[in-house]
């Protein structure tokens, strides 16, 4: 299967593309004070004791449920979907990437401008994982992949629980470094940062310790969960690249409907970086192009499905479509490893369209011929 450019699929599928698709979703704005009124009205709940202490976790998922919806937002409004003001938007990503901390100056530099112009790009992807060679020379990415998910490991549980935190705070002291901001900038996003973190701060003086851990630890827990849950099924299944092929290189996620509307469509992911300037709500079109013009090529399996993947296989690239686990050997095929260097397939039904309709879900032995992601 030949890799093709971004430019390639815009060109092709931008002009039957129904007109107003890359208007800014304004109306999308609203959700920014309906997360904030949850949140503030669920911390009062805490606070004034509304409700008896057995209540305190169903806040707290309430609490990181909107936490969550704020990233999705911050997100979708940094790209410039929501609000085209740079003003606006950069005060609604700040208020959106708030529960993180995350400065907008950064995430404008690592995600917008890094990660979408080098997915999967072997040593200049920040979201990608390492491979092999990166593994070996690394002690420090010998001890972070420990935690990474996958092989059936329960310590693999954690990166979903803390990974986005540990991440952004990782990108934030990095960035310098690895040449994503300018020392000045960099200073500006730690300053963002603290802002940030003092607020949260004062909430916790506030409140008290044990108010503060229901009103912020544990739907920081939660929203990590949710935000990881899609940031993880994105691409790491998915072979490296050398060109910048979404169709390759990233995965779609379905959900239920009612999970697509809190999530803003996030998981229609090969969609968003074809058109990341587009509001998710329009993705739906896109991957109905898609499919219909890339049946071969297109890949999307529901969340939990490739989530069970992801949990199955090995994170290390032994090569750009084989993970390995260094330890024990085992290798697994990334997506579309099979297919990779060999022409297009011609178009299929549509009840053949799922590209992985063979994942594993279940041990199988060594000595057999396993499915794509579970070679021995």
């Amino acid at each position: 299967m030949t890799e093709s450019t971004i430019a390639s699929y815009v060109r092709s599928i931008r002009p039957q593309l129904k007109r107003g698709a890359f208007q800014p979703a304004r109306s999308r704005l609203w959700w920014l004070p309906v997360h904030l009124a949850i949140v503030t009205l669920c911390i009062s709940a805490l606070q004034q004791r509304w409700l008896p202490w057995l209540a305190a976790p169903l806040l707290s998922l309430v609490i990181g449920v909107s936490f969550a919806g704020l990233t999705f937002l911050g997100h979708e409004t940094l790209h410039g979907a929501i609000v085209r003001g740079p003003r606006l938007r950069y005060l609604v990503g700040w208020l959106g990437f708030s529960p993180f901390v995350v400065s907008p100056r950064l995430w404008l530099a690592w995600h917008n401008r890094v990660h979408h112009g080098n997915t999967q790009h072997p040593g200049q992807d920040p979201d990608a994982y390492p491979t092999l060679d990166e593994y070996r020379q690394s002690r420090a990415i010998r001890l972070a992949t420990q935690m990474a998910p996958g092989l059936r490991r329960l310590r693999g549980a954690s990166t979903p629980l803390i990974g986005f935190s540990v991440q952004s705070l990782h990108m934030l002291l990095a960035a310098r470094a690895r040449g994503f901001l300018s020392a000045k900038e960099q200073a500006y996003a730690v300053a963002e940062t603290v802002i940030g973190v003092g607020l949260w701060t004062a909430l916790a003086f506030a409140t008290g310790g044990l108010v503060f851990s229901f009103a912020f630890v544990l739907p920081l827990v939660v929203a990590n969960a949710i935000v990881m849950g899609f940031i993880l099924t994105n691409h790491s299944l998915s072979p490296l690249t050398g060109v910048n092929d979404p169709l390759l290189n990233s995965l779609s996620v379905t959900s239920p409907r009612f999970v697509e509307w809190l999530t803003l469509g996030f998981g229609y992911h090969v969609e968003h970086h074809l058109f990341p300037a587009m509001s998710a709500r329009h993705a739906p079109e896109v991957r109905a192009l898609l499919r219909a013009q890339y049946p071969g090529k297109y890949q999307s399996m529901p969340l939990l499905r490739a989530t069970a993947a992801l949990h199955c296989s090995a994170r290390i690239y032994k090569d750009a479509t084989t993970l390995v686990d260094p330890h024990s050997g085992r290798e697994w095929p990334t997506l579309r490893a099979p297919q990779l260097g060999a022409p297009v397939e011609p178009a299929a039904p549509a009840a053949q369209l799922d590209p992985v309709a063979h994942l594993p879900l279940r041990r199988r032995s060594a000595r057999s011929v396993p499915p794509q992601l579970a070679r021995p």
